[in-house]
């Protein structure tokens, strides 16, 4: 289960009641049966704010049982290598090994002109400098590179890593380089539900393809990530998804300016310059009816068919759900999770 900590969307509500609502989610997703939790890392905005998912994490490990904890993910630019490091080992000792290490690189021109002395067009090299460099640390216990943005002295980290994080590591991968780093890393692909999967295909097969390469190995499954609607009434599902996947999908066109052209001047980030010039081709509504077809909702006999279908177009996957976004009241979250835990789930896990 994702846990995207916004406010965009909720009239009246303060930051202390997304922190309830989200943890609140978190235990009964321990409860349940759901796999892992995967809290974001975002800043400064109502569209998501979580400035420390291991912070966020070392918390749920005392308050949960069983449930993996991951996160979903570390912005790695954003982020001292050496401190990674030793976080991620600190809470796979305090959790009794439970822990999931997703990374991404940032996407959000408003997030990243926040950092001082951290700028956008050195993402990409920022983020293949220092995922390497925390990989190799967490197998070996000492971290050390020559690179230019993270020199380092070859430094043990306590407490030292116990257990291997190897197909323990993902990567959020939206763009062609980053697909290749991920490959690198030896990572589970993770991708956002955002278009027909049949047209996502091609991404990741060229995923695959780099990771057999690479390794020599059969790549782990990807990861899909999907904003989760489920109801006994199909009517009542899609007037809910349609509602509040349409506000969670403004406040994405608004957070990331995906409409601006401002990618094409940004080293690293010239391929959504494509997806922005497509955009503005399909406006607004072909976005968003493009995102409710590759999301999950419906009827628990309707969400088990989409996910069969996704299964047949891409081979088998790991899911992440979200149930709180968009302004969906909390009862109402709270239900549709229920409801997916008790008749999706299993079916699900049995695949």
């Amino acid at each position: 289960m994702q846990m995207i900590f916004t406010s965009h969307g909720y009239d009246g509500v303060s930051d202390a009641q997304v922190y309830d609502e989200e943890i609140e989610l978190a235990l009964l997703a321990d409860e349940y049966g759901f796999g892992s939790l995967w809290p974001v890392e975002h800043h400064f905005y109502d569209y998501s704010f979580c400035p420390d998912n291991t912070q966020m994490l070392s918390y749920l490990a005392a308050r949960t049982e069983r449930i993996d904890l991951a996160t979903g993910a570390v912005i790695l630019p954003w982020n001292e290598p050496l401190r990674v490091a030793e976080k991620i080992s600190m809470l796979d000792h305090l959790s009794g090994g439970r822990v999931r290490f997703g990374v991404g690189r940032g996407l959000s021109r408003r997030e990243y002109s926040h950092f001082r002395g951290i700028e956008m067009d050195e993402a990409r090299e920022r983020f293949d400098e220092a995922s390497l460099m925390i990989a190799d640390a967490l197998e070996t216990g000492f971290i050390e590179g020559d690179g230019p943005y993270y020199p380092q002295p070859r430094t043990e980290i306590r407490p030292r890593p116990t257990k291997s994080f190897k197909g323990r590591t993902y990567a959020i991968a939206g763009s062609r380089d980053s697909v290749a780093a991920c490959a690198r890393l030896g990572a589970h692909l993770v991708m956002f539900a955002e278009n027909h999967w049949e047209k996502r295909l091609d991404h990741i097969e060229g995923w695959r393809h780099q990771h057999r390469e690479l390794h020599g190995t059969e790549p782990p499954a990807p990861m899909t990530s999907d904003f989760t609607f489920c109801h006994p009434d199909a009517d009542h599902a899609r007037e809910m998804a349609e509602r509040h996947m349409s506000i969670y999908l403004m406040s994405i066109l608004e957070h990331y300016e995906l409409f601006s052209d401002h990618f094409a001047e940004i080293n690293g980030y010239r391929g959504y310059a494509k997806q922005a010039a497509f955009l503005e081709k399909i406006g607004v509504d072909g976005y968003i009816k493009g995102f409710l077809a590759a999301n999950a909702w419906g009827t628990p006999d309707q969400l088990i068919e989409t996910f069969q279908k996704r299964r047949d177009a891409i081979g088998e996957f790991e899911l992440a759900t979200c149930f709180r976004y968009g302004g969906m009241p909390f009862d109402e979250a709270k239900a549709s999770m229920q409801l997916f835990a008790s008749e999706v789930l299993p079916e699900l896990q049995s695949w």
